[in-house]
């Protein structure tokens, strides 16, 4: 019985090492043919006189984060901590840990993160928007398959919009040179579109008293619910904004469905590393 437990317990375990370098293969993947859909960033730096003719939050905004000159950013490396609400309809938060890369043009991100269920038992997750597809695949132990979702328009139109709702983290892609039209709304809100291939978002940005990025609202981003993916309101909210590498931005923040019942937060978390990589 003890050389079966040990046989059995041995397999178990190269299941899992081969389960992990299988992910970060794919992980790898996914960077490789996100970074094969770069293209060049021009302007490469700010300019504050693009800023004419925008709404007057916007204006503001942009001036309170960016300094004149400031390099475009061309990609960013996050690493984050929080929670991860793994109940459609409850309270079961469980601690997480990430690392996303993002391209800011052409539009993409991988978010690869590892929720702790329980001791010993990890979920790996791949969120992504890559090439216009949008991805989002969970693995328990990254071996037995929990979700799977890719190569729908729902699904890429919900990624790019959580690209363009964390944009706070990477600003000079708001800017009108970088492709996103503005609309006025009042003097603390304005609508932004993004155009990513023949697929566009627009989603409505509050700013808060300072002139800061306060939340991020979608009308109807995909919800996935028992399998199916309903079009449900949703809302990004971002606080406690530092300075990284001369760039304002927010290093905490909470993510929600906006349910008749009223708001479902499913993600809170904290930036605990952020890296970027600027237009020469």
């Amino acid at each position: 019985m003890a050389i079966i437990l040990a046989v059995l317990i041995f397999l178990a375990v190269i299941a899992l090492v081969y389960a992990n370098h299988r992910w970060q293969s794919d992980t790898r993947d996914l960077h490789a043919r996100m970074d094969s859909e770069r293209v060049p960033t021009a302007p490469a730096s700010y300019d504050s006189r693009e800023l004419e003719g925008l709404p007057a939050p916007v204006q503001r905004y942009f001036r309170t984060v960016l300094k004149e000159g400031q390099p475009m950013v061309t990609s960013v490396s996050v690493e984050h901590a929080g929670t991860f609400n793994m109940s459609e309809t409850g309270e079961q938060w469980k601690p997480f840990q990430s690392t996303q890369r993002v391209i800011t043009r052409r539009p993409g991100f991988v978010w690869d993160a590892r929720i702790r269920m329980a001791p010993g038992m990890t979920v790996y997750v791949h969120d992504a928007y890559v090439a216009g597809e949008g991805i989002l695949k969970a693995k328990l132990f990254g071996l037995v398959s929990l979700v799977n979702l890719r190569g729908t328009p729902e699904v890429a139109q919900g990624e790019l919009m959580r690209f363009f709702a964390e944009s706070a983290w990477y600003p000079t892609a708001l800017l009108p040179s970088q492709g996103v039209r503005w609309e006025s709304v009042d003097e603390t809100s304005a609508r932004a579109t993004l155009t990513d291939g023949g697929m566009s978002v627009t989603m409505l940005f509050r700013f808060n008293e300072k002139g800061l990025i306060e939340s991020v609202r979608a009308e109807a981003r995909g919800r996935t619910v028992g399998g199916a993916v309903i079009p449900t309101p949703w809302e990004g909210r971002w606080r406690k904004y530092e300075l990284r590498e001369g760039i304002l931005v927010p290093v905490e923040g909470e993510v929600a469905w906006i349910l008749p019942e009223g708001l479902k937060p499913y993600w809170r978390g904290r930036i605990t590393r952020l890296r970027y990589e600027f237009a020469q």
